[in-house]
């Protein structure tokens, strides 16, 4: 009876460590994006902007050159920076809530693989705004 019950929860165990492992994904910001060369810094921050708002994200701040965003969704928060100039735009985690983002011992960063979806549509979504408004500039 013993042996059944340690083999039960080591089973459970075992299942239950892995559904919160596939809630985890290591953190990896998407690849610099290549800005065409026929736009204007103005143009760039219009088009990063126009993605973000598509997206629900809200612009909390803006300089030259780094937008501060942040997105709430239900009970999640995420926080980025987007920086832009030398021909390229990057976004960069700032923080989040309920994302279950952690840290290890080793500097390895994991966060819910929902954010890295919501960054990828982003990304793709800058990426294409850039292109049209580089083509419109053609025209």
């Amino acid at each position: 009876m013993k042996l059944k019950i340690a083999l039960l929860a080591g089973l459970a165990a075992i299942v239950f460590s892995g559904n919160v492992a596939a809630r985890h994904a290591p953190l990896v910001n998407p690849a610099p994006i290549t800005v065409p060369a026929n736009l204007s810094d103005k143009e760039i921050s219009k088009e990063i902007r126009r993605a973000l708002l598509q997206r629900g994200w809200e612009v909390d701040s803006e300089t030259p050159g780094v937008i501060d965003s942040t997105l709430h969704l239900r009970e999640h928060v995420a926080k980025i920076k987007v920086t832009y100039g030398n021909g390229q735009v990057k976004l960069a985690y700032v923080d989040s809530t309920n994302l279950e983002y952690k840290k290890d011992r080793n500097g390895t960063e994991e966060i819910h693989p929902n954010y890295l979806n919501w960054m990828q549509f982003l990304s793709n979504d800058i990426k294409a705004n850039l292109s049209v408004a580089s083509l419109n500039h053609e025209g």
